[in-house]
């Protein structure tokens, strides 16, 4: 009976051993993967308003995301434009007008976005300004239209 107990339990202590280390294992991955993922998160995020203390200091905005959606929504309202957004820097082809999709602040003064008339798609950089009046306008640095291949 002494031999079977002392069996069993020396069993059971191995196999709770291994399985401590099999979950340190997964918890040291794991930490891995997040750190991994916080890294890339940070590099795409680079040229990002939100993480520019110098853009933001220089805004000296109390709500940068309140700020960031008032300038998108002002940009995005030239959308509505029967001709098209003409902050894409394209003419409208046919029946189909060029509208801004996606929009990103790269800081406090840059803006990237892209644009398509739902069969070509294109991307411009502008430049933005916010006048004395609260009121944002927009200037096109350079606009790029891919060919149709492409799409």
């Amino acid at each position: 009976m002494n031999l079977f107990t002392y069996k069993y339990f020396t069993g059971k202590e191995k196999s709770m051993q291994a399985t401590e280390e099999k979950s340190e294992g997964s918890v040291k991955n794991d930490s891995l993967k997040i750190a991994d993922l916080e890294n890339k998160l940070y590099e795409a995020n680079v040229f990002s308003l939100e993480y520019n203390d110098r853009a933001m200091n220089y805004l000296n905005q109390n709500d940068i995301n309140a700020f960031s959606e008032k300038v998108k929504q002002a940009l995005l309202a030239y959308n509505d434009d029967k001709e098209g957004n003409k902050y894409t820097d394209q003419t409208k082809m046919g029946e189909q007008k060029f509208i801004i999709n996606k929009v990103k602040l790269l800081n406090h003064r840059w803006i990237i976005a892209n644009y398509s008339n739902g069969e070509l798609w294109g991307e411009v950089l502008l430049k933005y300004f916010i006048n004395e009046d609260q009121t944002v306008s927009f200037e096109v640095m350079n606009s790029y239209l891919y060919s149709k291949e492409l799409n």
